[in-house]
């Protein structure tokens, strides 16, 4: 009864004599094929994702750490030493004199130069001046004469840029003493750049050009004025050219010391200040 079904169904199949599993040519069996088709490549994808998640690189990376040993290299080290003779980009500071600002001297000791590691412009005179207005004069004061705006209010006195001493400096003593600092006075190498310590090493000695200068260093037909001339043309307050006087509030933060001088008063330090330079070697008359 069954075969009888089957052929009255027309899926009985004249040329083996058995009966088919359907019609080949029928909807139902070409979705059923396509299907069994995409089975094997879904499973090969399924397994290649399944091999791509349990690599051991997820859990240890490839890389170096810091301080940490290496299996890598021979000697074990993650950090690998530095290449000899090589230095690092923006590094290579082959003019030592403009970074340092100082040379080595016949007899093997650092010596100050009154020399600039470039041209000075009026660029570089007005970029001085901008440094010298915001970190110096403080101390300084925008002159240069010590009587800075704290100095006056008990910090220890500040040096006079315009003494026999300061004017005798070599140029490049500015910059050095910018760079690693001087007696009370904290270095400025985070502040300023070396350009900028040179610039303002030039501003220095322009200031003291102008201090020492007289009627025979202006040019014919300039007119020149006094600081009173000025400040009444200007409609500046009365006094404002003479000495400021200490203010009631201010303290003196450390014991007066008579070759420093006080604060407020003018100079700040004496013209001639005694000083004693250590000799770098025996002089001859004294090693025989």
């Amino acid at each position: 009864m069954f075969l009888n079904r089957l052929k009255n169904s027309g899926q009985w199949s004249a040329v083996s004599g058995r009966a088919s599993c359907g019609d080949l040519s029928s909807p139902t069996h070409a979705t059923k094929s396509r299907r069994m088709d995409g089975a094997p490549i879904l499973a090969l994808l399924a397994t290649l994702m399944l091999v791509a998640g349990c690599r051991q690189d997820m859990q240890n990376e490839p890389k170096m750490i810091p301080q940490r040993g290496s299996d890598f290299f021979a000697d074990h080290r993650g950090a690998r030493p530095q290449v000899l003779n090589t230095v690092a980009r923006g590094e290579l500071h082959e003019d030592s004199y403009f970074y340092t600002g100082v040379v080595q001297g016949a007899n093997g000791y650092r010596e100050e130069k009154d020399l600039m590691p470039f041209p000075v412009t009026m660029e570089v005179l007005e970029r001085g001046q901008e440094r010298f207005n915001i970190y110096c004069t403080p101390c300084h004061s925008r002159v240069g004469n010590g009587l800075g705006m704290i100095v006056e209010r008990g910090y220890k006195p500040a040096a006079n840029l315009h003494d026999q001493v300061r004017r005798a400096q070599p140029l490049s003593h500015y910059f050095y003493v910018m760079t690693h600092g001087y007696g009370a006075m904290p270095d400025y190498s985070a502040q300023l750049t070396p350009e900028d310590r040179w610039a303002v090493a030039a501003y220095i000695r322009a200031l003291q050009l102008t201090d020492a200068a007289t009627l025979r260093d202006v040019p014919t037909g300039v007119t020149v004025k006094s600081l009173k001339e000025v400040a009444v043309e200007h409609n500046l307050p009365e006094g404002y050219a003479e000495p400021w006087a200490l203010p009631s509030t201010a303290v003196q933060a450390y014991p007066p010391v008579a070759k420093e001088g006080m604060p407020a008063m003018a100079p700040a330090n004496p013209a001639d200040p005694l000083i004693s330079i250590p000799a770098s070697k025996p002089a001859p008359s004294a090693a025989k």
